[in-house]
C-alpha cells in the first residue's frame, strides 16, 4: 500500500493542478472542492491519483531522476504522439518522485471489437521515426523482462513451469535480456513497454489517441513496442484480422520497426519472445503468491515458452 503521507500530499498537489490555468504555476494548496477526485492505480512501485482533469503518478523508489526527466522532456517535445505533462519537470514528494498529467479516456477493455489498433501503429510510427533527442536514456523494455524473471526466481517456492519459463529465457540474445546493451543499428525513439492500457483519448472524451506512460521510454529496438501484440498473435490470444490490422497501419504509416513489407517475423522474434517469456514469468508469480493455478490466457503463454524452449532462434539453427 502506498504510505499515507504520500497518499496525501499526491491528493493535495494534483487538486492544485487541476485548478490552475495552463501554462500556471499552481500554488502549494488549494481549497476543498466536490470535483471528482480517485486514487486509480496503488501498487508498490506505482502510485497514481486523480483530480477532475489532473493525474498525479508517484513513481518507483528507485526511479532515475535525470532520466525521468529526460524522459518528461520528450512528452513535452513531441505533441500529438505522447501525452503532454502538466509541469516541465518531476518533482519529489515524500522521497518519491512525481510528475503531473492531463487526465485522459482509457481503451475501453470491455469493447475489444472498438481497440483501437490502428491508433496505436500510427502512433508508434509516428514515435519511431521522431529524431532522437541528445543523450537519450536507454528503452527499459529488457531492463524490466529481466525484472519479471528475477521475481518469478525469487519465489520462496519454484512454481510449476518455472523451468520450461527459464529455458526459453535462456534462448534469448543478452541484449534482449537486459545483460548487454542493445543493438545500435537502426536504434530508435521506443515506448519500451506499449499495450492498449498505454493509450488515452485526450482531451476527453473524443480528443485524438495518445501514448501515456514514459517510465521506460528512450532509445533502442523499436521492434520491442510491436513485440507484445506479435507474441499475442503467436500465443493466440490475438486474432489474426486484429494484428494484421496493427502490423499493415504501422507500415502505412512508414514504422522503421520491420521491412515494408514480406515476412516481419525474422525482426520480430527476439523480442516477441522476450514478452512471452516476461508474460508467462508474472503469470507464474502472480498465480503462485494468490494460491492459484494460472487460467487459460495464461496457459498460453507459459506453453509457448516451453515450445521457445525446444525450438531456437531462427538466426541460430542451422
Amino acid at each position: 500500500m502506498t504510505p499515507a503521507p504520500l497518499l496525501a500530499a499526491l491528493a493535495d498537489r494534483v487538486r492544485a493542478f487541476a485548478h490552475t490555468p495552463a501554462g500556471q504555476d499552481p500554488p502549494p494548496a488549494v481549497p476543498h472542492c466536490d470535483c471528482p477526485s480517485a486514487t486509480l492505480v496503488q501498487h508498490p512501485d506505482t502510485t497514481v491519483v486523480r483530480h477532475a482533469a489532473a493525474v498525479a503518478k508517484a513513481h518507483a523508489p528507485d526511479s532515475d531522476p535525470d532520466g525521468l526527466a529526460h524522459r518528461v522532456a520528450v512528452a513535452t517535445g513531441l505533441p500529438g504522439v505522447l501525452l503532454p505533462p502538466l509541469a516541465p519537470a518531476p518533482a519529489t514528494l515524500h522521497g518519491r518522485l512525481v510528475t503531473y498529467w492531463p487526465h485522459g479516456r482509457p481503451v475501453d477493455p470491455g469493447d475489444p471489437d472498438a481497440a483501437p489498433w490502428e491508433a496505436a501503429a500510427t502512433l508508434l510510427a509516428r514515435l519511431h521515426r521522431s529524431p532522437l533527442p541528445p543523450g537519450p536514456p536507454p528503452m527499459r523494455g529488457p531492463a524490466k523482462t529481466a525484472r519479471a524473471v528475477a521475481a518469478l526466481r525469487a519465489l520462496p517456492r519454484p512454481a510449476a513451469d518455472t523451468a520450461a519459463v527459464l529455458r526459453a529465457w535462456d534462448t534469448l540474445p543478452a541484449w534482449a535480456r537486459g545483460e548487454a546493451p542493445m543493438p545500435r543499428e537502426g536504434a530508435a525513439l521506443c515506448h519500451g513497454d506499449f499495450h492498449l492500457g498505454q493509450l488515452v483519448r485526450h482531451p476527453v472524451p473524443r480528443g485524438p489517441w495518445l501514448l501515456i506512460d514514459v517510465d521506460d521510454l528512450g532509445a533502442g529496438v523499436p521492434a520491442w513496442d510491436l513485440a507484445r501484440p506479435a507474441a499475442w498473435y503467436a500465443c493466440g490470444l490475438l486474432p489474426s484480422g486484429e494484428w494484421d490490422r496493427f502490423l499493415a497501419a504501422y507500415r502505412a504509416a512508414r514504422g522503421p520497426a520491420v521491412p515494408p513489407d514480406g515476412d516481419p517475423w525474422p525482426v520480430l522474434e527476439v523480442p516477441a519472445r522476450a514478452l512471452t517469456v516476461q508474460t508467462a514469468a508474472r503469470a507464474l508469480t502472480k498465480a503462485a503468491e494468490a494460491d492459484r493455478r494460472p487460467d487459460e490466457g495464461e496457459r498460453r503463454v507459459i506453453d509457448a515458452c516451453a515450445r521457445m524452449a525446444a525450438l531456437p532462434l531462427a538466426s541460430s539453427r542451422g
